[in-house]
C-alpha cells in the first residue's frame, strides 16, 4: 500500500508515560506523573456533578454543533457564537486549520522549539515549515516577520510556548501582528493562558476585532483538569471559522465533553484557586532549582523546562525508576527536562528525587 510521500518518515507523537504502565514495569506502588502539564487537583466538583447527569443519554449522539456549550462559552468570552468551533482537543482544531488552509507547496512559519503538533500535521498537508530559533526560549518574532513571503499561508505562535514556558509580551506580539499580511493567518496557541498572571500578557480573544486574520485556540485539558474529555476549541472571525468547520468531522464531541465544559467554565472560584496554586508551585520550584545551580525558563503556563545539566534522556530514566515521570527529549534543548508544576506534596517528592538523582552522579565525576 502507497501512503502520501510526506508521511512515510513522520514521527509519531510520543505522550508522556502513563502512571500504570509505569507502576507495570518498575513494580512501583507510587508513581508521580509530572510529563503532561495535566491539572494535578483534578476538575471542579461541578464537573462531576454534570458528567453523572449526562449518563442517562449516554445512547445518544450529542449534539454536532454543541450548541449549549457554544452558548455558554460565547457569553464567558464575550464573543458570538458564530465565532466559535470545538475540536477532539486544540489538537484537532490545529488539523482542521492545516486541512482546510494549506495546499502542497504552501509555507508555514512557527517557533523552533515549540509545539511539534504544528509541523507535523503542516507536513501530513505538504506545507513547508519554516522553523525560526528562539531567542532566549521566546518567540523570535522580528526573525519570524523576516521569512514571511507570498507562499506563507498560516504563523504559528504559543503563547505560552510549549515547552519553554515563556510568553510574549502585549506589545511585541501586536507590533508583529501589525506587520502581517491581511492573507495570512495568525494561529495564537493559548492552551495554557488560563494559568498567566504576568500583567504584559495579552489574552489573545481581545485582539479578534482589530485582527481579523488570527485565530485564538484555547482548551479544556489544562487548568479546567478535563484532558481524558478531549475538548478544546478554536475563536476567530466567523468567514474563517465557516471555513474551517467545512473539514470538521460530525459528532466530533462527546456529550460528556460537552456537558463538562459548560459546568467547568461556571465554576471560577475553582480556576482561580487552581491558578493560584500553580503560582505557588512555580515559586517553590524555582527557590530549589535555585538552591541546586539549575538554570530555568521564566514558566507562565504550569510547567517548567530546566537545565539539568546532564543528559535529559538518562536524568529521566533514573527519575523514572524512582516513580517521577517527567518529559525530556527535546532536541534544542538536550540538557533540560520539563516538568509539569504538581501539588506542594508531588512537587517535593520531585524535588527530593531530584536531589538524589543529582547526587548521586557528582559522587561518581
Amino acid at each position: 500500500m502507497l501512503a502520501k510521500p510526506q508521511i512515510v518518515n513522520l514521527p509519531v507523537y510520543q505522550p508522556g508515560k502513563p502512571i500504570e504502565e509505569v507502576k507495570r514495569e518498575l513494580g512501583l506502588d507510587e508513581v508521580i506523573k509530572l510529563a503532561s502539564n495535566e491539572n494535578p487537583y483534578g476538575c471542579s466538583p461541578q464537573v462531576r456533578a454534570a458528567i453523572e447527569a449526562e449518563f442517562a443519554q449516554i445512547s445518544l449522539y450529542p449534539d454536532g454543533s454543541a450548541a449549549e456549550l457554544t452558548e455558554v462559552l460565547a457569553g464567558h468570552l464575550g464573543v458570538n457564537r458564530d465565532q466559535i468551533i470545538f475540536g477532539c482537543g486544540s489538537d484537532e482544531i490545529i488539523a482542521l486549520i492545516t486541512r482546510a488552509f494549506f495546499v502542497p507547496g504552501d509555507e508555514t512559519i512557527m517557533a523552533y522549539q515549540t509545539f511539534s503538533v504544528y509541523k507535523s500535521n503542516a507536513d501530513i498537508e505538504g506545507a513547508i515549515s519554516i522553523e525560526v530559533p528562539l531567542r532566549d526560549g521566546t518567540h523570535d518574532l522580528d526573525a519570524m516577520r523576516s521569512e514571511i513571503t507570498d507562499k506563507t499561508k498560516i504563523i504559528w505562535i504559543c503563547n505560552p510556548n510549549n515547552p519553554t514556558g515563556t510568553i510574549v509580551s502585549d506589545n511585541a506580539l501586536t507590533t508583529f501582528l501589525d506587520s502581517v499580511p491581511e492573507g495570512v493567518l495568525v494561529v495564537l496557541d493559548e492552551a495554557y493562558a488560563e494559568f498567566v498572571t504576568d500583567d504584559t500578557y495579552t489574552d489573545g480573544i481581545s485582539l479578534l476585532s482589530k485582527y481579523p486574520n488570527v485565530i485564538v485556540l484555547r482548551t479544556f485539558s489544562k487548568i479546567y483538569g478535563l484532558a481524558s474529555l478531549r475538548i478544546g476549541y478554536g475563536v476567530g472571525q466567523p468567514e474563517i471559522i465557516q471555513l474551517i468547520n467545512r473539514v470538521r468531522e460530525p459528532f466530533n464531541t462527546t456529550r460528556i465533553a460537552q456537558a463538562a465544559g459548560k459546568a467547568a467554565i461556571a465554576d471560577g472560584e475553582f480556576i482561580a484557586d487552581c491558578r493560584a496554586k500553580n503560582r505557588n508551585g512555580i515559586e517553590y520550584l524555582y527557590e530549589q532549582f535555585d538552591q541546586l545551580g539549575l538554570s530555568y525558563f521564566p514558566a507562565h503556563g504550569n510547567f517548567i523546562l530546566v537545565d539539568v545539566q546532564t543528559s535529559a534522556t538518562n536524568l529521566f530514566q533514573e527519575l523514572l525508576q524512582l516513580g517521577i515521570i517527567v518529559r525530556a527529549g527535546f532536541s534544542k534543548y538536550p540538557n533540560y527536562i520539563r516538568v509539569s508544576v504538581g501539588t506542594a506534596d508531588q512537587n517535593a517528592k520531585f524535588i527530593a528525587a531530584l536531589k538524589q538523582v543529582l547526587n548521586k552522579k557528582e559522587a561518581h565525576v
